[in-house]
């Protein structure tokens, strides 16, 4: 609970600088800012969201695949033949500031909401260091209790039991044309665990970056550290069983889709499920290739612009 306070204070001590900027301008110079533009050339890096939001009267539609682990050997063609996890997502925003989407992914049978809000812009001048993004989601799975047969009850009995949420606080920086960094703590809350030992809710800070090396190609990586335990491990014969969420990828823009291909051990692709139920890692090959591809649309009937500037 401090570390929940102590990220509201940080949230009211950006908004006390917005407004007094906001005031400063008011009584000088009446010309727009000058923003810092294309920190991460999409709204998510690899599984994580980034600050950015899509331009206004933009749709986003995006398709994310998760092959298997390259551990299942040449059997499975190292993954490639074991269960893959597909979502596919609509995303969309009014204004470029206000921003939410709706997903369904194959793993959990997951239907996913969020809402993005672009509350701070970092500004060249130096007038705003940072760039400062809410974000705020809720998932909800439609699996059956396949073992109401067994235990004679469901698990699934209340419909609020299928529901967890995740709220994080998205801080980043473009320090210069080719490197941007971003650093988020989170808070997830579920309203059902597996064991009753388990905890509803955990939190942790995430932090990713972004390489680029030619106009249009870069390398990525995020990394999510779990600051608490989420399940006890007397509970458990091997232990923890979760890991930390790890992702390197490649992105490249042609036109307007953004590609990325990347190595992960998060085979779940919602918040909800990789920040605390990675269950595979890197050091045992329990990694798996994926991939997200993005393609944006303007609405209104306006010619179709790049979500983000190239400059």
């Amino acid at each position: 609970m401090k570390k929940i306070l102590l990220l509201l204070s940080f949230l009211g001590a950006f908004t006390v600088v917005k407004a007094q900027d906001d005031m400063l301008s008011s009584l000088g110079s009446t010309d727009e800012p000058d923003y810092s533009s294309a920190t991460f050339k999409s709204t998510r890096l690899v599984n994580q969201h980034t600050i950015e939001v899509c331009g206004p009267h933009t749709l986003d539609f995006r398709i994310s695949h998760r092959f298997g682990a390259i551990n299942a050997c040449s059997d499975n063609a190292w993954g490639m033949d074991g269960t893959a996890n597909i979502r596919l997502g609509l995303e969309y925003s009014p204004n470029g500031r206000l921003m939410f989407g709706l997903g369904r992914s194959s793993s959990e049978k997951l239907v996913d909401g969020f809402l993005k809000y672009r509350l701070l812009r970092q500004r060249t001048d130096g007038g705003m260091p940072v760039s400062v993004t809410l974000f705020a989601g809720a998932y909800y799975t439609t699996l059956k209790d396949l073992n109401k047969g067994v235990t004679g009850f469901d698990r699934y009995e209340k419909t609020a039991y299928r529901f967890s949420y995740c709220y994080e606080l998205l801080i980043g920086r473009k320090f210069s044309k080719s490197f941007s960094f971003q650093v988020a703590p989170y808070f997830v809350h579920y309203n059902l665990v597996d064991l009753k030992t388990d905890k509803n809710n955990a939190y942790g800070v995430s932090a990713l970056f972004r390489l680029k090396f030619t106009a249009r190609a870069a390398i990525t990586a995020e990394y999510a550290y779990r600051m608490s335990d989420y399940t006890s491990a007397k509970t458990r014969s091997e232990g923890d069983p979760y890991y930390d969420s790890f992702s390197i990828g490649y992105e490249v823009e042609t036109g307007g889709h953004v590609f990325q291909i990347m190595f992960t051990n998060s085979f779940g692709m919602a918040e909800s499920q990789f920040f605390q139920h990675t269950t595979s890692k890197w050091n045992d090959a329990g990694i798996r290739l994926g991939f997200n591809i993005s393609r944006v649309f303007t609405i209104g009937g306006k010619s179709v612009e790049p979500v983000f500037e190239t400059h």
